[in-house]
C-alpha cells in the first residue's frame, strides 16, 4: 500500500490549529503515515511562543510524525541550538533531528526515505546573513546535487518558490497576485531542473496553488508543484494537504512515464540560460553554514590548564615547539619529548602516573635510550599483544571467522558492522598502530593486496575507496577498503572537501598516477607525532588531514562520508549494523569464494 503523506505551508507556531486540522483530516481520511511541514515553522510572534513550546517541551503531545524544514521564527535559535547539542542528534543524519517526540527537524539539506518514498530538502531561505539557523548555504545547494545524481527524488521540499513555476500554466490556474518578484528563488529552480522529482512542494507565498503537472526535460516523468498557504492564513487558502504517492522504486518503467492529460511543458525551459547547464556558484570563504548534510558537533579546541612549575610543556612534549617560546611557564623538557616519541605514556611522563591504567595503549615506564628500535617495538607489540587486541593474530580475542585471506605480513577481513557488502579492512599480522611506518617490503605486500581488492570490486562495477584513521593512541592498524559504484565515483572528491569543510578543515589534496606514489607521498606527509586522516580514492587522488592538537575527530568520518553518499545514512555507525557471528561467517565465506581468484596470497 501507498504511504499517506499530509503536506503544511508555513505554521508560524500555531500548533493547536495545525495538530487540531491533523486529527479531524485523520478521522475522516486516516490514517496517515507523516506530516511534512514547508516554509516558517516557527512562530513570527512571541504571543505564541507559549503554545508552541508546550509541545516542543512534550507538555502537549504531536499526533504524527512531524518533519519541517522552515528553521526561523521566534524562538528558533533556542530550540534548534538545543537539538543540536543533544547526543542522539550526533553524527551523520539526514534523517532528521528530533526535537521532541514526534517532531524533526531537516536541516541544511539531505535525502533520505521514509515509507518507501525518496526525500529531499533544501531547508531555509537564501540569504547572506550571517544568522545560525534558517538559511542555506551554497555547500547545502552541492550536496543536494551530488545526492540526487540517480535523479530519483519522490519529494522535494523548499521553503521557497522556485521562478518560473507558473510559466505554461493555465492562466485560470494560476492564483491572482503571485509573481516571481517576490518570495521566489532562482536556485530552487536550478535545483529542481536538475533533481527531477516527482513532487516539488513549497511554501513562504501564502497561497495554495496545485500546478498542472509537467513534462521534465531528459526524464520519462512528471512533476507535481504544490504550494500551501500559511496555517490560519484569513483567506482561508489551503494549508493542509494529503497526497499518497507510490514509491518510484516500486514502479514499472509504464508506470512511471505516463502523463496525464492536462501536463504541460516545463516552465523553467523559458528562464534566461535554463538550456545550459547549471553550474554550482563559487563558494566563498564567508559562505560556511551549520545547516549541511554532513552533521558533525565539532567541539572547540580544549585550552591546556594547569599550574606553573616544574611540569613539562605538553605542546613542546608532542610537537617538538611551543610558540610561547621563554614565555611559557613549562618545561620545555627535551628528555620528555624522548620519552614520549618511545612510546612512553604522555599522562605518565607530566604527571608521574596514568589513570587509565590497563586500557592505556602506552608504556608506564621510562625507556632506556640504549634499546634498540627493533627491541623497542618487540616490546611494545608483546604488551599490546597481551592486552588481547582485536586485530593481532596472536591475540586469543581475534575474530578469526572474519578473516578472509593471509599474507606474509598482512591479512584481509570483513570488519564487524560493515558499511555495505564487501567492505574490507587490510590488517598487518603484528602489531603496528598504522600502515605508514611500514618498510617497503611490507609496502610492496600492502600494495598487491589493494590492487587485488581494486580488481575485484572493478569485476562487480565498483571502485576502490580507502581510508586510514591514524590515532596517537597505538591501536592496531587497519586500511579499510570500501566498494563505491564506478558512476559516483567522480563525487568522492566533492563530498570528502564538503565534509570537511563542515568539520572545520580542508584536505591537503594531491594527485598520483601510480598509486604507490601516493603512498610514498602520505609516509612523508605523515609527522607520526599527531593524529592524520587520509583517503585514497580510484582516480588516484589522495587526500589527506594532520590532526591538529586535542582536535575532536569523528572516528568514523569516512564511514559517515560514504553512507551519506550511498544514501544508507542508517548505517554510518558500525554498531548499528552489527548481525549474529553466524552471519559474519557466512558473509566471510561468500566474500572468500569470490574473492579467490584475486587473492593474491591464493
Amino acid at each position: 500500500m501507498a504511504p499517506r503523506i499530509l503536506l503544511c505551508g508555513d505554521a508560524l507556531g500555531r500548533l493547536n490549529q495545525l495538530f487540531k486540522r491533523v486529527q479531524s483530516v485523520s478521522k475522516s481520511a486516516g490514517p496517515f503515515d507523516a506530516l511534512f511541514c514547508v516554509g516558517q515553522f516557527f512562530p513570527d510572534s512571541p504571543e505564541l511562543l507559549e503554545e508552541f513550546s508546550d509541545y516542543v517541551e512534550g507538555r502537549v503531545q504531536i499526533p504524527i510524525p512531524t518533519y519541517f524544514t522552515g528553521d526561523y521564527g521566534v524562538g528558533a535559535a533556542k530550540v534548534l541550538s538545543l537539538a543540536s547539542r543533544k547526543a542522539s542528534n550526533q553524527g551523520f543524519k539526514m534523517d532528521g533531528l528530533e526535537i521532541c517526540h514526534n517532531l524533526f527537524w531537516l536541516r541544511g539539506s539531505g535525502k533520505f526515505t521514509l515509507h518507501g518514498l525518496s526525500v529531499a530538502y533544501l531547508s531555509g531561505r537564501q540569504s547572506s546573513d550571517v544568522q545560525q539557523f534558517g538559511k542555506y548555504s551554497q555547500d547545502d545547494v552541492d550536496a543536494i546535487r551530488a545526492l540526487a545524481e540517480d535523479h530519483g527524488v519522490d519529494l522535494f521540499l523548499t521553503n521557497e518558490w522556485p521562478v518560473g513555476v507558473t510559466n505554461r500554466a493555465g492562466a485560470s490556474e494560476i492564483p491572482v497576485g503571485i509573481s516571481d518578484s517576490t518570495g521566489s528563488d532562482s536556485t530552487v529552480s536550478e535545483l529542481v531542473m536538475e533533481i527531477k522529482p516527482r513532487y516539488h512542494i513549497a511554501g513562504s507565498k501564502g497561497v495554495f496553488y496545485a500546478r498542472e503537472p509537467y513534462v521534465n526535460t531528459d526524464a520519462d516523468h512528471v512533476t507535481r508543484f504544490l504550494g500551501l498557504a500559511q496555517v490560519g492564513n484569513k483567506e482561508k487558502q489551503k494549508f493542509l494537504h494529503a497526497i499518497s504517492p507510490t514509491p518510484t522504486s516500486t514502479m514499472s518503467a509504464s508506470e512511471l512515464s505516463a502523463k496525464p492529460p492536462n501536463a504541460t511543458l516545463c516552465p523553467y525551459s523559458l528562464l534566461e540560460g535554463a538550456s545550459a547547464p547549471t553550474e554550482s556558484k563559487k563558494r566563498s570563504s564567508d559562505d560556511v553554514s551549520d545547516s549541511q548534510y554532513w552533521r558533525y558537533d565539532v567541539a572547540q579546541k580544549r585550552q591546556k590548564n594547569g599550574s606553573a612549575g616544574e611540569r613539562p610543556c605538553f605542546k613542546f612534549i608532542s610537537s617538538g615547539s611551543c610558540s610561547r617560546g621563554e614565555k611559557c611557564h613549562f618545561q620545555h623538557d627535551m628528555e620528555a619529548r624522548e620519552q614520549c616519541r618511545r612510546g612512553v605514556c604522555l599522562d605518565f611522563i607530566i604527571k608521574g602516573k596514568c589513570e587509565r591504567g590497563p586500557d592505556c595503549s602506552y608504556k608506564h615506564e621510562l625507556q632506556d635510550q640504549s634499546q634498540s628500535d627493533s627491541q623497542r617495538r618487540s616490546r611494545s607489540a608483546n604488551a599490546n599483544r597481551s592486552k588481547e587486541c582485536w586485530f593481532c593474530l596472536s591475540s586469543p580475542n581475534v575474530e578469526s571467522h572474519l578473516i578472509v585471506s593471509i599474507g606474509e605480513s598482512f591479512y584481509c577481513a570483513l570488519p564487524k558492522g560493515s558499511l555495505v557488502g564487501d567492505h574490507a579492512l587490510i590488517i598487518p599480522i603484528e602489531h603496528w598502530p598504522n600502515t605508514l611506518l611500514l618498510s617497503s617490503e611490507n609496502e610492496t605486500e600492502l600494495s598487491k593486496y589493494q590492487n587485488s581488492v581494486r580488481s575485484y570490486y572493478k569485476s562487480h562495477g565498483n571502485d576502490a575507496v580507502f581510508f586510514e584513521l591514524v590515532s596517537t593512541r597505538g591501536t592496531h592498524a587497519n586500511l579499510q577498503a570500501v566498494p563505491v559504484p564506478s558512476s559516483k565515483a567522480r563525487l568522492l572528491p566533492n563530498i570528502f572537501n564538503l565534509a570537511a569543510e563542515k568539520l572545520g578543515f580542508t584536505f591537503v589534496t594531491r594527485k598520483f598516477s601510480d598509486s604507490s606514489d601516493g603512498r610514498k607521498y602520505l609516509q612523508k606527509e605523515y609527522n607520526k607525532t599527531s593524529g592524520f586522516f587520509y583517503v585514497e580514492l580510484p582516480d588516484g587522488t589522495v587526500l589527506s588531514h594532520t590532526l591538529e592538537e586535542n582536535e575532536k575527530f569523528p572516528v568514523q568520518f569516512g564511514r559517515e562520508v560514504l553512507a551519506g553518499l550511498l544514501k544508507i545514512p542508517e548505517r554510518a555507525d558500525w554498531k548499528s549494523c552489527a548481525v549474529s557471528q553466524e552471519e559474519e561467517a557466512k558473509s566471510a565465506e561468500e566474500f572468500k569464494k569470490q574473492f579467490q581468484s584475486f587473492d593474491p596470497f591464493e
